[in-house]
């Protein structure tokens, strides 16, 4: 095999958060993602705001990873947010699938506590999956389902399948999300970015001949 294998400070990664926000409560939840994939040595996390995707499809190509986020609005991601899906057809799948392999994960942000957040995870999955990209999930048990429990808790919204948040709509995003649910972004981001080290780790002794 030859060689000694690198630590995890060796592994450089690149990720992208790639997110729409409505009213600043999902970008305050995107910056946790990204300040949690950049808290790993040797990863490196670009904030794309779906917006200026245009001037990022080359970065989001490069990257290992891309964390996807976006409101819950009506049930399902923000119209913001499908735009851009629509738009990495053209310019990923039509492009011959330039995701494929890549590392994936999510997370949304309403104004309560369910919010039906779920159909928005499960929506962002499912455009990862088609993009054949691999799905990171949140990697923490529920929280808050017992008298010990606290609102300070990650992952107090008990979500398997990405990191959930909820801003009360009376509040700016000055103040909203809440701690507890910008930790849990944070905790997401960095799990992405151990996740992809792992993967690129690999990936050299895979092509090594027997």
């Amino acid at each position: 095999m030859g060689g000694n294998p690198k630590s995890a400070d060796d592994i450089q990664v690149e990720i992208v958060v790639a997110y729409h926000s409505g009213y600043g409560h999902t970008a305050r939840q995107a910056e946790a993602v990204a300040a949690g994939a950049a808290s790993v040595p040797g990863a490196a996390c670009e904030l794309v705001p779906v917006e200026d995707a245009d001037d990022a499809w080359d970065d989001m190509e490069r990257a290992d990873a891309i964390i996807f986020g976006a409101p819950t609005y009506v049930a399902g991601p923000s119209a913001q947010f499908k735009a851009f899906e629509d738009a990495s057809s053209r310019h990923v799948m039509g492009a011959g699938f330039k995701w494929q392999d890549k590392v994936a994960a999510g997370f949304t942000n309403s104004g309560s506590r369910s919010g039906d957040k779920l159909a928005t995870l499960m929506q962002i999955a499912l455009f990862a999956a088609q993009h054949q990209m691999h799905w990171v999930s949140l990697g923490l048990p529920p929280a808050n389902c017992s008298s010990k429990g606290s609102e300070a808790d990650l992952n107090r919204l008990g979500f398997f399948l990405g990191a959930a948040a909820q801003s009360n709509i009376d509040q700016g995003p000055d103040v909203a999300p809440p701690e507890s649910d910008l930790a849990t972004a944070h905790h997401l981001g960095r799990r992405v970015a151990l996740v992809s080290q792992q993967l690129k780790r690999g990936r050299p002794t895979l092509r090594q001949p027997n």
